[in-house]
């Protein structure tokens, strides 16, 4: 008795089985040791748009839903949670952003199972997975209330506050879920080399005042000053992309002001990343710093580099996240250290926000 005999039988047409998991508000989805769908339940039709015909028969990797994990990694062609379940029979969980029928993405938490026959050979995987759009709302809201309450209340109060509610006290080094945004000065040596100094640091601080003042508007934080750059840190990702879009548009204005006084504009470049970063005190006994480190920070930096000048570029990890991404266009692929899939980049820029 073949594989697919097996499957049929336990999802007959208008089976018990197939009747019990329609029932279900999640989504359910049954693949077969080639990823090939065998079931699509009503949950799955509701939260991805697919419905059961667009799917079935076709393969999870044929270009459907383009699951992509939290750094922005296709994992239809590298790290599928099926394909590790059905390799190793191990259970997977998982938080993923599969591509909506409509063209956004969504994240859900999945979790995956193999089915095995009699013998206890694996014939198949089941995934259940439920949309967390509003758990990821809820958790964003939490980290801005806890920065805003920090910023009135002293440290030693938010610390002792925060130790009572949490294993993870502030400078404690762990992993969150980020957003950075990384800009820089376009053309600064040259800048430097026919200003003078004087000239130099005043045009820098009258930039990073627009800086720290659009970052803090945003729920922002300047992680560091790089020379010209600046690191800043969001947990929202739509609140890093405002804020690059508000940077550029605050830089016009202090052009406008700098033409009128003979001076020389000023352009810069914003590159914007999501991902799991390291965060942690940084430093000697001496001095420290809170500061992010990982993949995601060195990849913000790539785009950066890659952006256009007055530019806003973001990777596909940052608009999966984002509510409304109808402004970004497909710009670039670059290869980054680490990802044997390329990062995709979308670009926003300064005339498109009109």
């Amino acid at each position: 008795m073949d594989h697919d005999l097996r499957l049929s039988r336990l999802l007959g047409e208008e089976g018990p089985a197939e009747l019990l998991l329609d029932s279900i508000f999640d989504g359910v989805y049954i693949v077969d040791t080639d990823r090939r769908i065998l079931f699509w339940n009503r949950g799955a039709e509701e939260i991805t748009g697919y419905a059961r015909e667009d799917v079935v028969g076709r393969h999870c990797g044929d270009d459907i839903l383009n699951h992509i994990d939290a750094e922005g990694v296709l994992l239809c062609r590298s790290g599928c949670p099926l394909m590790q379940c059905i390799t190793t029979g191990e259970q997977v969980r998982a938080k993923i952003y599969p591509l909506h029928k409509d063209g956004h993405r969504f994240p859900v938490k999945t979790h995956v199972s193999p089915i095995r026959d009699q013998t206890g050979t694996i014939v198949a995987a089941i995934e259940v997975f439920r949309d967390i759009s509003q758990e990821e709302e809820l958790r964003i809201l939490q980290e801005k209330f806890n920065e805003i309450i920090r910023r009135y209340v002293s440290s030693a109060a938010y610390e002792e506050a925060l130790s009572r509610l949490q294993e993870d006290v502030q400078g404690r080094a762990r992993i969150r879920d980020l957003t950075i945004l990384c800009l820089d000065v376009v053309g600064f040596t040259r800048f430097a080399e026919r200003h003078s100094p004087e000239d130099t640091a005043r045009m820098l601080n009258d930039f990073f005042s627009i800086c720290e003042v659009m970052t803090k508007e945003w729920h922002g934080d300047i992680d560091k000053f790089v020379g010209d750059a600046i690191v800043a840190v969001f947990v929202d990702a739509n609140d890093a992309v405002a804020a690059g879009i508000r940077v550029l548009a605050g830089l016009s204005d202090l052009n406008r002001k700098r033409a009128g006084q003979g001076q020389d504009d000023i352009q810069i470049r914003i590159g914007v990343n999501s991902g799991l970063v390291l965060q942690a005190e940084i430093g000697t006994e001496n001095r420290k710093d809170l500061t992010v480190i990982g993949d995601a920070v060195n990849t913000a930096s790539r785009i950066e580099a890659l952006a256009e000048p007055m530019s806003v570029c973001v990777s596909d990890a940052t608009r999966s996240r984002l509510k409304d991404a109808t402004g970004f266009q497909p710009y670039a692929k670059v290869k980054v250290k680490n990802r044997e899939e390329p990062v995709s980049i979308f670009r926003y820029t300064s005339e498109t926000q009109g």
